[in-house]
């Protein structure tokens, strides 16, 4: 194993996640938003809306040639990890 090149890798993976935590911010900012539109606690999961965004992130995969079971487990712990922040930010009946 070459380290320098493993090292090298690891640094230009550690900028990338840089970039998703600053996409992560982004993404946060508009949740908040959507959770003080939503006026009931059972508006918080949307299985439609979930269906729709898998299948259009299974084309858009495809179409990268991305691993769909990668980007399938990839967003559904994001969608996952905001109906659990919503559910927690949610203040009204």
């Amino acid at each position: 194993m070459n380290k320098k090149k493993l090292e090298a890798i690891r640094k230009k993976i550690d900028l990338v996640d840089k970039q998703l935590l600053n996409i992560i911010v982004k993404r946060t900012t508009l949740v908040k938003k959507i959770v003080s539109v939503k006026n009931h606690k059972k508006q918080i999961v949307d299985k439609r809306r979930i269906k729709k965004v898998l299948i259009s992130i299974k084309k858009q995969s495809i179409k990268k040639k991305i691993d769909i079971k990668i980007t399938n487990k990839i967003w559904r712990a994001i969608i996952g990890s905001y109906i659990d922040f919503e559910r927690r930010k949610f203040k009204k009946k």
